[in-house]
């Protein structure tokens, strides 16, 4: 709602919040559609460095047949302009119900990146079937977090290359990166009572907290 004109090309970092338009179905397009639009034009003009555009939770506007031929044409020219796309979703059953998501996005992703799996053991194989995923891959991603070190605080994660390599790997972060990203409420809450004792110093109480936890740990 800025009345000023910001000069999104100069920017090396934005973020687009779409949450207040995201059930509206004539504007959430349309807004899409402006936003993608930005990046083409960055993409476009600024030559020799590396771009990339991350849609996050955008199913509903991506998904249909009237966005079908501009994600396909920004997955296939994006390369060429020296940047990369990606897309994001938590639900599974965006991926596989839908043909548009095979033919725009999956058949050109050679880097395809997967979480814990474990919540959709039932839907695996329309995954498996959609990706195409060998036996092997599908068993890789299936192991995720079964045998994780109580002790310490990391996830894993599954990548595949374009078919040709493929593992899984541990995510570990320092306990000041872990408490600035934390999804937990309660951990998050925690962080924010300190902040507030300490006059709303964020970065003062998660270095505070990771050296007690630090120390915690010693005990």
């Amino acid at each position: 709602n800025s009345d000023k004109n910001i000069d999104l090309l100069s920017k090396r970092f934005i973020v687009f919040e779409i949450d207040q338009v995201k059930d509206n179905k004539d504007l959430f397009p349309v807004v899409t559609i402006i936003i993608m639009e930005a990046f083409i034009n960055k993409m476009r003009r600024l030559k020799g460095i590396r771009k990339m555009i991350l849609i996050e939770e955008a199913w509903k506007a991506i998904a249909s047949a009237n966005m079908a031929d501009y994600i396909k044409y920004l997955y296939k020219t994006v390369r060429k302009y020296f940047g990369e796309a990606i897309v994001v979703t938590q639900e599974v059953d965006d991926i596989i119900q839908s043909p548009i998501v095979k033919e725009s996005i999956i058949n050109n992703s050679d880097c395809k990146i997967l979480l814990d799996q474990r919540k959709y053991m039932t839907k695996f194989d329309g995954i498996q079937a959609m990706l195409g995923l060998s036996e092997k891959e599908k068993s890789q991603i299936l192991s995720i977090n079964q045998n994780n070190d109580p002790n310490r605080l990391y996830k894993e994660v599954w990548i595949g290359l374009g078919g040709m390599q493929s593992a899984v790997y541990a995510t570990e972060v320092s306990m000041e990166e872990y408490l600035t990203y934390t999804t937990e409420e309660t951990e998050k809450v925690e962080v924010m009572n300190r902040a507030a004792q300490l006059g709303g110093d964020i970065e003062t109480a998660i270095r505070q907290l990771a050296i007690e936890k630090r120390n915690n740990k010693k005990k």
